[in-house]
């Protein structure tokens, strides 16, 4: 694909929405504290989205506009993907659903490679070697690769992958617009969940009283309308635009941000592991956005 007009602009917003999604374990917290333990949380906001999303994605409808109904492929693999990378923190360590999640760029290349038929260039390998590189010395302790362990771990990796495929699919797919995809995500991510909660009932625990979701109503939307689509609608509009493999590289500014705010925030540590790995992360991203080739080569064969 070629580079886009505004390629800087839209890879400055993109790391910017993925940044954003460092902090995500703030609300988080909110939500737990509110009631909404288990992964409830996830699951309102989920359907939150739905629900505000719904009257524009029938009012497309009724206009023969394209809504979202018509993408489920593409609305399960990323909205899916996000769903297990939720649900992985319940299941195992936080730093074990970070690292084995964020293997995207891999997934990512892999599919491009298989699907796209696209041949990365050298600039590929640098930058993805680089950001790896930061990402294992920030969560890698006494020289241990995280191979997957448990349910969580293979969940999370699995969600990458999954995300990864959502990715390869919104850098090809048509639509009509932003909102289609955005809606799908929404909608087709819920019904996943619902699924995923079905199977998961175990670790989710019981639903929550409707007391605790009541008081909770007005955050979430509020949750939803400023922060969770806005940057939902520029992490899944970028893929189309830049390409999958350099918004799976600059979604790691998430682990910068979260590694920052949660040392300043909490008791967390911030070290030279996070400086470090945190730096060899940033230069990855802006090595990507800077190196990127102005068309891909394909494979001949």
């Amino acid at each position: 694909m070629q580079r886009h007009p505004h390629h800087f602009k839209i890879a400055l917003a993109l790391a910017f929405s993925a940044g954003a999604w460092g902090i995500y374990w703030l609300p988080q917290r909110t939500l737990e504290a509110g009631g909404l333990t288990g992964g409830w949380g996830t699951i309102a906001q989920m359907v939150i989205g739905v629900l505000l999303l719904l009257p524009i994605a029938l009012w497309r409808v009724y206009k023969k506009k394209g809504s979202g109904f018509e993408l489920p492929l593409t609305g399960l693999l990323v909205g899916g993907g996000f769903i297990c990378y939720a649900l992985s923190f319940l299941l195992t360590d936080v730093i074990r659903a970070l690292i084995l999640f964020y293997m995207t760029p891999i997934w990512t290349t892999i599919f491009e490679i298989l699907f796209l038929k696209r041949r990365p260039g050298w600039q590929r390998a640098v930058t993805l070697s680089l950001a790896l590189a930061g990402l294992w010395i920030v969560f890698s302790k006494d020289a241990i690769i995280p191979l997957p362990q448990n349910a969580g771990d293979w969940i999370a990796l699995a969600g990458g992958a999954i995300f990864a495929g959502g990715m390869i699919r919104l850098e090809v797919v048509k639509t009509d617009g932003v909102f289609p995809i955005i809606f799908s995500f929404f909608f087709y991510g819920t019904l996943f969940n619902i699924v995923a909660g079905f199977l998961l009932v175990d670790y989710l625990g019981e639903t929550p009283p409707i007391e605790s979701f009541i008081p909770m109503a007005m955050f979430l939307i509020v949750l939803s309308l400023f922060y969770f689509i806005p940057t939902g609608i520029v992490i899944l509009w970028a893929p189309s635009k830049l390409g999958a493999g350099l918004c799976s590289i600059l979604f790691l500014t998430e682990i910068v941000v979260g590694v920052v705010s949660s040392s300043i925030l909490t008791d967390e540590p911030f070290g030279w592991r996070e400086i470090v790995g945190s730096s060899m992360i940033i230069l990855g991203g802006i090595l990507a956005v800077v190196l990127a080739p102005k068309e891909e080569k394909k494979n001949t064969a």
